[in-house]
């Protein structure tokens, strides 16, 4: 079979590029995921069931490699369904933030600034908070740009459903973090408030799947999307041009060649964008020729440079009943500053209504049925991790090694620390107080930094937000896997677009973010074309 373009990962950027390219009915498109469909499937789209999907047959469940300062037990939840992660994971919607793509510009991703940037969202959304509810008129835009009223997304805000959150953010805006309302008007450092989430009314996820692709698999004969289809390499020709792919068939009985006319873009997703370039023989050298790989192209970037929202835990025991039916259990984000002069909030947190031990009964702290937690994360970590192939097999699952909470000068772990006492203030403030029945982790008697710190390394999560491990940079920049039009250097015919793609994360949960790029990634090739 051959295409136009050979769309490599039907995750959350592939999505979105999919329905996009083939929009033109001259174009053909086939669009390849490993994992299932989601269409009419209630395990995926019942946004209030996301926490089932973990440790699921739609979750590749990467182990981590063993962390000198981290949790080791930690694991990565990888979506392995159409859709990718934005048909796995708790659909938090946030807009980029100019700020964040004013330093991946700095960074050498030239044309990926606010005002390149921003006005996709607007394609992306339609955003139900701008809409007029008869008695006021919310702000139309964020940043400085108009919000979308047509895009195939719904936005929505969280109802302020529940009492123990309104207490959460009642008592944060006693510690200076003023209540807002998401996505409208401009950023505020120091802030908390319900989020918006990409869910429509009756809550069904709004997936990029779900969104782009579901209103249109039925009458576009121009697209095809195949799967249960895993990819095992990139295929090239004589001039380092990609000509498909390779990929086993669902039935397990051999593989089959898709072959792109035009281009290969690779939407795999921050662990396996970059696993698929070095089975392809793009990565660093020393690896590949380790792996028994041919090196196509010596890229030391690719599978360098994880990045990753590293998050801790305090965790009470409520002493009130919690709210029993939940958009998403997640529906408040708290931000802030932890020290004098910052441009972007180095720390987050979500409030959650749920009792959440899973990683901290393993050391033996208690837990209950009766709970709700805040999650402080370092949103611009310095610590930087990698994947690495286990072997040149592409059903070996890749080493992924975060190295969480090595950056020399111990800025992570300092971010960390002051978000978990900043939990604990918030939670000694009135009205939160009162739902507070004690402290399960780390408990009350854990105090001094060097105990704290000694929990956190134990017991932290992660916000699932790997990134940066094929960034954009600068065509002169040696650790640039791609160049700021997306496409990998050293062959032709070959582009990426998903978190791998980032210079860094930014402040926020990036799903949104992964949308948008995936939408300008469409007219950087129409563009080409």
């Amino acid at each position: 079979m051959k295409v136009d373009y050979v769309i490599a990962g039907g995750g959350t950027a592939g999505c979105v590029l999919a329905a996009r390219l083939s929009e033109d009915p001259n174009v053909t498109v086939c669009l390849i995921e490993a994992g299932p469909s989601d269409v009419d499937d209630p395990n995926i789209l019942v946004l209030s069931e996301w926490m089932h999907l973990l440790d699921s047959g739609y979750d590749w469940d990467y182990p981590v490699q063993p962390q000198e300062k981290g949790n080791s037990f930690l694991r990565h939840a990888r979506a392995k369904v159409l859709g990718g992660c934005s048909s796995h994971n708790s659909c938090i919607a946030f807009w980029p933030l100019a700020q964040g793509l004013r330093d991946w510009e700095a960074a050498g991703a030239t044309g990926w600034g606010p005002e390149d940037v921003l006005p996709y969202v607007a394609r992306v959304e339609t955003n139900r908070a701008v809409e007029s509810d008869g008695e006021s008129e919310p702000d139309a835009t964020y940043q400085g740009f108009p919000h979308g009223t047509s895009g195939p997304v719904i936005l929505r805000d969280v109802p302020p459903n529940d009492p123990c959150g309104q207490a959460v953010l009642d008592a944060a805006a006693k510690v200076g973090l003023e209540t807002v309302a998401f996505n409208r008007g401009d950023w505020t450092l120091n802030a908390a408030g319900w989020l918006q989430i990409n869910a429509n009314e009756i809550g069904e996820r709004m997936s990029s799947s779900h969104a782009y692709l579901h209103p249109i698999l039925d009458s576009r004969q121009n697209l095809i999307v195949l799967t249960d289809s895993w990819i095992s390499e990139i295929l090239f020709d004589d001039t380092n041009r990609a000509t498909g792919v390779r990929f086993q068939r669902p039935d397990l009985t051999g593989y089959d060649v898709v072959e792109a006319a035009r281009e290969v873009i690779v939407t795999a997703g921050a662990i396996d964008t970059p696993k698929l370039l070095m089975l392809s023989g793009i990565g660093p050298a020393d690896h590949l020729t380790e792996m028994g790989i041919p090196v196509r192209v010596d890229s030391p970037g690719v599978g360098s440079n994880l990045d990753d929202h590293v998050e801790g835990l305090v965790f009470w025991e409520a002493s009130r009943p919690m709210v029993t039916t939940s958009t998403q259990w997640w529906e408040i984000g708290l931000f802030a500053t932890t020290e004098e002069g910052l441009d972007h909030s180095d720390l987050m947190m979500h409030y959650g209504s749920v009792p959440f031990d899973m990683n901290t009964l393993r050391w033996g702290y208690p837990t209950t049925e009766n709970g709700f937690c805040l999650t402080p994360n370092v949103t611009q970590g310095l610590s930087r991790g990698t994947v690495r192939l286990a072997s040149r097999d592409f059903r070996d699952r890749p080493k992924v090694d975060p190295r969480y909470f090595t950056d020399p000068d111990g800025h992570d772990e300092r971010v960390m620390l002051a978000g978990i006492k900043l939990a604990r203030r918030i939670a000694e403030e009135e009205p939160l107080r009162q739902w507070v029945g004690r402290e399960l982790a780390p408990g009350p008697d854990v105090v001094t930094d060097e105990d704290l710190i000694d929990y956190i390394h134990k017991t932290h999560n992660t916000v699932y937000h790997p990134a940066a491990t094929a960034r954009m940079g600068a065509a002169d920049d040696p650790m640039a896997v791609l160049d700021p039009q997306l496409r990998v250097k050293g062959v032709t015919g070959l582009r990426v677009v998903d978190a791998s793609a980032m210079p860094k994360l930014p402040v926020i949960n990036p799903n949104i973010t992964v949308m948008t790029m995936a939408e300008k990634c469409a007219d950087l090739i129409r563009n080409d074309a």
